[in-house]
């Protein structure tokens, strides 16, 4: 009965069943008992109940045979407690008992996933100098942390190793070397495997088919991985990886329709469930100019409770840039880089505005409005933006009033925004106050604020005054890349006549 707990891991009522002779002083519980209490105890990942019971188990006149060694390496070794695992192997050698082959491998398996890859190899050369065969799953774990740790070399040393041995490789190990190959850009060794791999019984990993569409894709040869791409979608076994993958091929090529496609097919099969798969298909969609889909994602994001990695924040700027000035991205990117309180709330609340999803814009603004904290002014930017962009031009200018009160100082993020307020509200004289202060100096002219100008006159249908603020702003403007030019051009005139000497 208490095999049957520990097997499933149901340490609970394993362990009422062991102490249940406890209260009879003369009846001794053998070793099978406490190996099998030790087993709950390790599929349940209490290692310290299992090592407490362990260590207690001599006094109770109960010595360990190897099968509790044995399972005590697995154990520590799975829960990648090293320095527990080898410590038990030591004294299992000093009470004479040999390690299964099993044991080395869990240790050797533990090193790797560690990156303690010389420490590995060490396990790896006690166990051929103690006259154990290595098995499978020892030059897997070698081979598979050589792989991950860039060190090709090394795996193709295990895996001959291993040939002449006379194992033959499983999956797994195959699959490692094509990762290996593909690290290394080796196209015809990655072949030669994963067409082995079809020898095997099974289908083949899905690792092994991404490794190399991966492969592929790195060398730009998109028939080669759509080809692979088409078998795995048809057969129901792409995952959200070989889409990412499917993807970043054809963005890197140029082929931004196909790219989309994927990333549609890619959200419609429920595959986008991770932070890099959404970074992945909303970076599609902001190269293509379908930001409005980028908002849907991101308010998915926002819902699954997913928190924006910095991936995330990357193509948010991108999103950003295509449709607000670029000052304003500058401050928010400044903000985030120096990571200010509320600079990634503020972020989502623009990105939200910009797309027309101004419900949801509202709810992100009101985290940092409604906080108990001091405002900066780029979070005052945010709001006047995002309660202008929601047509409630009152709370905009009350944020306006309250940073005054606050004695920041408006900025030219501030102006641009207030100047769209205005031209919203149709406040005529606001745009006029603000483009005269631009006109005089007291705001510096910027092209940003001239064309906030020229749209708010739009806005408040104000035709004949936009035209002429166009037309002011040509004259400006033109005039300053006039300049630009000729002292550009003057160091070029006198490198030839340098030349000419």
């Amino acid at each position: 009965m208490i095999d049957a707990y520990a097997e499933k891991g149901f340490w609970t009522e394993a362990e009422a069943i062991f102490y249940r002779k406890k209260d009879s002083a003369r009846q001794k519980k053998d070793v099978v008992e406490y190996n099998v209490m030790i087993k709950a105890y390790g599929k349940a990942k209490l290692y310290d109940k299992a090592f407490s019971l362990f260590k207690g188990m001599r006094n109770h006149g109960t010595w360990p045979d190897k099968c509790t060694y044995n399972s005590l390496i697995q154990m520590f070794s799975g829960g990648d407690l090293v320095e527990q695992a080898r410590d038990v192997l030591t004294e299992m050698r000093e009470m004479g008992f040999k390690p299964h082959s099993l044991a080395f491998s869990a240790l050797i398996a533990c090193y790797a996933r560690l990156g303690q890859l010389s420490d590995a190899v060490d396990v790896y050369q006690d166990l051929v100098n103690s006259g154990v065969q290595p098995n499978e799953f020892v030059y897997g774990s070698l081979i598979n942390g050589f792989v991950e740790s860039g060190r090709v070399e090394e795996a193709l040393k295990y895996f001959r190793h291993m040939e002449e041995s006379g194992i033959s490789a499983n999956q797994i190990v195959l699959t490692s070397l094509i990762k290996a190959y593909g690290k290394v850009d080796c196209l015809d060794g990655a072949k030669v495997l994963y067409e082995r791999l079809k020898d095997l019984e099974g289908p083949r990993d899905i690792v092994a088919s991404n490794s190399m569409i991966n492969l592929y894709a790195d060398l730009g040869m998109v028939s080669e991985a759509k080809l692979i791409f088409e078998k795995l979608r048809a057969k129901g076994w792409a995952d959200e990886i070989t889409y990412a993958i499917m993807i970043y091929l054809y963005k890197n090529v140029g082929m931004l329709d196909e790219a989309i496609d994927v990333a549609e097919e890619m959200k419609l099969s429920g595959l986008i469930r991770d932070c890099g798969s959404f970074n992945k298909v909303m970076s599609c969609y902001a190269i293509n100019g379908q930001l409005r889909e980028c908002g849907e994602l991101l308010h998915e994001m926002v819902t699954r409770k997913l928190l924006p990695d910095s991936g995330t924040f990357k193509v948010l700027f991108t999103i950003l840039k295509k449709g607000i000035p670029i000052e304003a991205v500058t401050q928010l990117e400044s903000s985030y880089n120096e990571g200010k309180p509320y600079s990634r709330q503020a972020i989502i609340t623009y990105v939200f505005s910009l797309v027309g999803m101004h419900a949801m814009a509202l709810e992100s603004c009101e985290k940092f409005t409604k906080a108990d904290v001091k405002l900066d002014s780029f979070l005052y930017n945010v709001a006047i933006y995002a309660y202008g962009a929601a047509g409630e031009i009152d709370r905009a200018l009350n944020m306006f009033m309250k940073m005054q009160d606050e004695d920041l100082e408006p900025d030219l993020v501030t102006y641009v925004n207030l100047v769209g307020c205005y031209g919203q509200a149709g406040m005529v004289e606001g745009v006029k106050r603000i483009y005269s202060q631009m006109k005089y100096e007291e705001i510096e002219p910027n092209e940003s604020l001239f064309r906030a100008v020229r749209d708010a006159y739009t806005d408040a249908n104000r035709h004949d005054l936009a035209k002429l603020v166009s037309q002011e702003m040509k004259y400006v403007f033109d005039s300053e890349h006039q300049t630009d030019s000729e002292t550009k051009a003057e160091p070029d005139e006198t490198t030839s006549d340098l030349e000419d000497l």
